[in-house]
């Protein structure tokens, strides 16, 4: 972030159409009047700063917005979130700094490894793929605070890498005859506070796929929300279209 405040951040093309999507996503769920509907699209298209389009998503009943809505200044690098349901950005307690374990270790050779639930990461994690795989999965994790590093080398084999949307990703991957697919299926946090998990390695003609992810959420299951969320989308422009 710039020492500019975000509450005064002029609104951009781009944080503006993700606070008119969020309005139409609420509109097509019927959760606010058409009338409403237009009165705060039209706000929007007037708002100057981040603020303001904050203020229009504030009123809106919780379920109208699913997820937290991410706004990005155009040119100047700046972000913000929209205010929205606490309750999705509110991060599960780090593990405490005493506590913390400098370093964990987790191979697939010729098999496979695994990491659910409620396990506890180390500040340096490594992970191995070798003709086999593994998976981690912090959705449900308490990380140290701070930066949580993952070092993965996948050979002849491949990892998985789930996050939740209330942390940072840095993902810096070095793919030889191989690569890696880092899948935003849920939009980041922006919180600047916000637990780092920083991703690196080398996949040697093997693999590796990074995910954000609701928790308890399959890979099936976020493809079919996206496309539901597209739906609903195009559902409520059609019917501001038509006057509806």
């Amino acid at each position: 972030m710039s020492g500019q405040d975000t509450q005064t951040t002029p609104a951009g093309a781009a944080t503006r159409q993700k606070a008119i999507d969020a309005l139409c996503e609420a509109f097509a769920e019927d959760r606010i009047p058409v009338d409403e509907f237009e009165r705060r699209v039209e706000l929007a298209h007037r708002a100057e700063t981040t603020q303001e389009l904050r203020a229009l998503l504030a009123g809106l009943p919780a379920a109208a917005v699913p997820a937290p809505v991410a706004l990005e200044a155009d040119d100047v690098g700046d972000a913000v979130e929209l205010a929205a349901p606490t309750t999705y950005l509110t991060r599960r307690p780090t593990q405490a700094p005493g506590q913390v374990r400098s370093t964990s270790f987790i191979a697939g050779i010729l098999g496979g490894g695994a990491r659910q639930g409620a396990w506890y990461p180390a500040r340096t994690n490594y992970a191995m793929g070798f003709m086999g795989g593994f998976s981690l999965d912090l959705r449900e994790a308490p990380l140290p605070p701070g930066v949580t590093e993952i070092k993965l080398l996948c050979v002849w084999g491949g990892g998985e890498i789930i996050v939740p949307p209330d942390v940072t990703v840095d993902v810096s991957i070095l793919g030889i005859l191989g690569g890696f697919d880092y899948d935003h299926a849920v939009p980041g946090t922006l919180d600047p506070d916000a637990p780092v998990v920083r991703i690196t390695g080398v996949c040697l003609m093997g693999g590796a796929e990074i995910s954000v992810r609701y928790a308890g959420e399959s890979s099936k299951d976020a493809k079919r929300r996206r496309r539901e969320e597209k739906k609903r989308r195009k559902q409520a422009l059609k019917r501001l279209n038509r006057g509806d």
